[in-house]
């Protein structure tokens, strides 16, 4: 094939995003590239065998034509079998090998991606639904394992057996080989045009993909509101919606790919055509023998693999191609959130300062407006006022889930912005509304995965949260496996264990975010002198509404719309009466009486 073809292929096909899928395939199979050389040595055995069977059988009916005697006969029946089988046996190693490679190296980029997506900040996940990361993560990367595994390997392979067969050919005779070249290339060059134009077609399947499973997974979270608001019609109507605007999509993507199979198998079928009719004319003329007629048939049936097979390649590409730039966006997204320089924070109980704090989720609607507290080592805050007036919002600039818009965040004295992130959380407890069990053993969820921490230890964190007697009930004890409703646990305990997991890391800060929000009486009873051990010796920043949990707080800050509207010592703030947090008490109180 010319040089004209192969440049306008190269430049075609893979100049345009050379750089970034080299980038990902270099990366990803460097590990593995014994590997790729060991499938890239088994294919070209696997090349060989299929060249040599059809020169086999030629032989064997050239021979058999012109009286050749028996044992010669059965003796080239007996190497085309073995060739065969030899072709058969590697071609299956082949195919173990790719895949392994596939799988190991498509695992690697998931854990990437997925730690990548851990890094981001909160203002991501906000805009993005779990489905959507799910399908780029997963989805996305299974759409790649083809690509990784064989891509390159099948596409220089199939060249080469398109290039020895034509080769062949023109040995043959070069009329032939003229005349299945010239088909070749044009069946190439049809391919590579139409792959060019459902590129963007297989982009927006991707995210039609993406987007219903995103809807998927935001509504089955809110089954039972949908179920109990009978808003079943609605989703159902949505689901008819997303359903049909990606089916719409990937009808226009797949009828481009079944383009491809309709283009080479047309081509291949007037080449194959014209191929007879120029062996016939040979062979009438004597310049070919019947076994090598046979040959020809062969070699252009052969040439129609290898044309499907990279035709098949290119159709995972386009696939490939929206994937890589779903998955190369998703890489390349920097977090909002950057590490300072220094690594650690001050030793012992620290002090926690917010220096004329700002902060909006969008741009331009504030949710904290100037806030300036001090919170003395070792002292505990409460933080109290109406719905939406700002209190998670501030705990959540505590561990830098964000950065303030205005102002600092300084904890010991430190600007939360120069000290690397997982310092600052390591050094900090949170205990949120939502508590998050996994489907793991009582022992991972409260030591997070972390096998270093002692069984003995854990029992004494759970004791000390008043669930050593749950403990104790336990069939496999530590070993038993919670998740959703699992274990008898309730989501009362549910809070209760996650108080044991700041037991267990022993920060330094501790927030409480609603901590006895899901608690019933007695549970909450149960909890309360865990939290006085909790916060003992620590800083601490307790946001509720429940009287008997505001107990602990040494200080109040009273929080509306967003704006500090009293701030001073608990004694002193109860024993004012025109005091905000007076007035507070008094409503709570009352909605609490008989």
């Amino acid at each position: 094939m010319s040089y004209v073809f192969w440049r306008y292929f190269y430049v075609l096909s893979f100049q345009r995003a050379l750089s970034r899928y080299w980038r990902l395939l270099a990366y990803y199979l460097r590990p593995h590239r014994l590997r790729m050389v060991l499938s890239a040595t088994i294919l070209c055995v696997t090349i060989a065998a299929q060249v040599a069977i059809p020169l086999l059988a030629a032989r064997f009916i050239d021979q058999a034509t012109s009286g050749a005697v028996l044992r010669d006969l059965v003796l080239l029946a007996l190497v085309s079998i073995g060739v065969a089988l030899v072709g058969q046996i590697v071609a299956v190693a082949e195919t173990y090998v790719a895949e392994s490679v596939s799988w190991d190296a498509t695992n690697a980029l998931r854990i990437d991606l997925a730690a990548h997506v851990l890094r981001l900040d909160a203002t991501f996940h906000t805009t993005h639904t779990q489905g959507d990361l799910i399908e780029r993560v997963d989805g996305d990367v299974a759409t790649l394992a083809r690509f990784f595994s064989r891509f390159v390997v099948y596409v220089i392979g199939n060249g080469l057996l398109m290039v020895g067969v034509l080769v062949l050919l023109f040995l043959v005779d070069w009329r032939v080989g003229v005349v299945l070249s010239a088909f070749v290339m044009v069946a190439l060059l049809a391919m590579l045009r139409i792959r060019a134009r459902a590129t963007p077609w297989w982009i927006e399947e991707r995210q039609a993909s993406a987007a219903f499973f995103g809807f998927l997974g935001e509504y089955l979270g809110g089954l039972e509101d949908i179920r109990s608001n009978r808003a079943g019609a609605f989703v159902l109507r949505r689901f008819a919606e997303v359903t049909r605007s990606w089916l719409a999509v990937t009808k226009q993507a797949q009828m481009r790919g079944y383009a491809l199979v309709a283009s080479s198998q047309g081509l291949f079928g007037i080449g194959l055509a014209f191929a007879f009719a120029v062996s016939a004319m040979l062979y009438r003329d004597g310049s070919l023998t019947i076994g090598t007629v046979f040959l020809v048939f062969r070699y252009t049936e052969m040439l129609r693999q290898p044309t499907e097979e990279i035709r098949n390649e290119i159709q995972d590409l386009q696939q490939a191609d929206a994937s890589l730039d779903r998955v190369d966006a998703l890489l390349r997204t920097p977090p909002g959130l950057k590490d300072g320089p220094r690594e650690v924070l001050p030793p012992g109980p620290l002090a926690l300062e917010l220096d004329g704090v700002s902060f909006g989720y969008v741009e331009d609607v504030p949710v904290l407006r100037n806030i300036d507290v001090h919170i003395a080592p070792g002292r505990v805050l409460g933080v109290i006022g109406r719905t939406g007036s700002g209190k998670t919002t501030l705990t959540r600039l505590i561990p830098r889930f964000y950065d303030p818009l205005v102002g600092t965040v300084r904890l010991g004295g430190v600007d939360l912005r120069e000290i690397q992130i997982a310092a600052v959380r390591a050094r900090i407890g949170l205990v949120s509304q939502e508590v998050q069990l996994f489907s793991a053993s009582l022992r991972d969820n409260l030591t997070l995965f972390d096998d270093s921490v002692p069984d003995d230890d854990i029992s004494v964190a759970l004791q000390n949260v008043g669930l050593g007697s749950w403990l104790r009930r336990l069939p496999d004890g530590l070993d038993t496996i919670l998740g959703s409703g699992a274990a008898g646990l309730s989501a009362g305990q549910g809070q209760v264990l996650a108080c044991a997991r700041i037991l267990l890391r022993d920060p330094d800060v501790v927030i409480l975010d609603e901590p006895s929000s899901r608690l019933d009486p007695a549970t909450e009873r149960l909890v309360h002198a865990a939290l006085g051990r909790m916060l003992e010796g620590r800083t601490g920043i307790i946001v509720a509404h429940r009287l008997s949990t505001i107990a602990f707080a040494d200080d109040i800050l009273v929080l509306e719309d967003g704006c500090v509207r009293e701030h001073g010592l608990r004694i002193d703030l109860a024993a004012d009466p025109n005091s905000r947090y007076a007035r507070l008490m008094r409503i709570a109180a009352e909605k609490v009486s008989p």
